[in-house]
């Protein structure tokens, strides 16, 4: 095993480790080179978390995916075009699978003329040095690390730098993605590329970024570790005009964003796992827009009507769990943890971050920070002993009572300590007479 494969497994989860081998065995089935690529091996690389598996593949990609759709994956997007797929596996993780291509452009964010090429070919027309690196899966070249723009260099320097001078005009859509990558990484932006930026903005070709490209940018937006930093920064630029030139001063809510963040933070640190939850993000990100600006905004960007269904959605879903846990019949720990239990993570997220209810952010906390930490620590034996088959009443009252002897029980006081009698010093004649013996 090379050197960049081990480094590569030992980063990764064990759901993505089972992912990363079902991608080989597919690809070994019909022959195809299998790479991995783009933001897996700049994050792999760079030391930092891999959020998503990027493959490319000389050969058929849809293919691939297809296999993998078969075994436990789902397509959640399909760009006929690029010849890409985006899934999503059991246990959250995403990929996306696509193959090695050659893209030319007739025209400043235009449509590109798509054609199948060599790995190589494919690095080298990509945006950033950092995104143009693969490690080879094929069997005949596993662990092989390609690098033709020299992005390794690029990583240690902490520096962004384009592969050649056209990605600007080629993609517009790469503009939004410098601000994002380089408020994320917190890299520098080479002086040369720099140039090439402020070139590409003296020329205007914001305006024709399409909008398909301004939602899946906001998409990842709300991905990220921190929005409200990377909407700042966009706003900084003057792109944040480019999805609602009403997303500024006390329209961009970035007090309530920030606190979706902190809110996801504390949900992960019960060791949850919070999916990307755009609704949410959308929620707080509108919420001080006029419904006509909702509605420019959500043209600007193509919003799915789906999307827009889901968020207005939230807030009432959100209601629900919230008087759940304030219900004057949650009394107890096992109550508390009976109700949220069931809640989805980002369900928790959402009204940690909006909620005004004392109670409702008391008990959240509680169930993260003790009662769920307690519960984990209880070995997988004991939870045999609930009795009666999953849902049946039988099942409820044995799991409350499982509950209830973990949670409700209160430590007994320590026991006072038993009260010292000073000893009482001799008088100092005896003392006298004591040292002259």
């Amino acid at each position: 095993m090379s050197d960049y494969m081990f480094m590569l497994e030992s980063r990764l989860s064990a759901d993505q480790n089972r992912v990363l081998e079902q991608a080989q065995a597919a690809a070994n089935a019909i022959g195809a080179n299998l790479f991995l690529t783009g933001g897996c091996m700049r994050d792999m690389l760079g030391g930092f978390r891999i959020r998503d598996l990027d493959f490319s593949v000389e050969g058929n990609a849809i293919k691939i995916a297809k296999a993998l759709e078969d075994q436990d994956a789902r397509i959640v997007a399909l760009d006929e075009n690029r010849r890409t797929v985006e899934l999503v596996f059991s246990g959250g993780v995403t990929a996306q699978v696509a193959m090695s291509r050659k893209e030319r452009y007739a025209k400043t964010g235009g449509k590109p003329q798509v054609t199948p090429a060599s790995i190589q070919e494919d690095l080298l027309g990509r945006d950033f040095t950092i995104n143009a690196m693969a490690l080879s899966l094929s069997r005949a070249s596993r662990g092989l690390l390609l690098d033709p723009t020299n992005g390794l260099a690029d990583l240690g320097h902490r520096e962004m730098r384009t592969t050649h001078p056209y990605v600007f005009y080629d993609d517009p859509g790469r503009l939004l993605r410098l601000v994002r990558l380089r408020v994320r990484l917190a890299f520098t932006v080479e002086e040369r590329t720099q140039m090439q930026y402020e070139n590409a903005r003296a020329a205007h070709v914001e305006d024709l970024i399409p909008a398909r490209t301004l939602l899946d940018e906001l998409q990842r937006i709300a991905a990220e570790p921190s929005p409200p930093e990377m909407l700042q920064a966009l706003g900084d630029a003057g792109l944040l005009a480019l999805f609602s030139p009403a997303l500024s001063g006390a329209k961009l809510n970035l007090p309530a964003l920030t606190r979706l963040e902190k809110a996801a933070r504390l949900v992960e640190s019960a060791n949850l796992t919070v999916p990307p939850n755009f609704a949410a993000f959308l929620h707080v990100l509108t919420e001080r827009l006029s419904p006509k600006e909702k509605s420019a905004l959500f043209k600007a960007v193509d919003m799915p009507k789906a999307e827009i269904e889901r968020m207005r959605n939230i807030q009432p879903h959100a209601h629900k769990l919230e008087q759940a846990i304030k219900s004057p019949r949650v009394k107890k720990p096992s109550h508390v943890y009976q109700v949220l239990a069931d809640a989805r993570p980002d369900e928790l997220v959402f009204l940690l971050a909006a909620s005004a209810q004392r109670t409702v952010q008391d008990r959240i906390r509680n169930y993260l920070q003790k009662y769920l930490p307690m519960m984990q620590e209880v070995p997988a034996a004991d939870w045999k002993a609930i009795e009666g088959p999953p849902g049946s009443a039988k099942y409820i009252r044995s799991r409350q009572a499982f509950l209830a002897a973990h949670l409700d029980v209160r430590p007994k006081p320590p026991a006072p300590e038993p009260e010292t009698v000073p000893s009482t010093p001799a008088p100092p004649e005896v003392v006298a007479r004591g040292r002259g013996r």
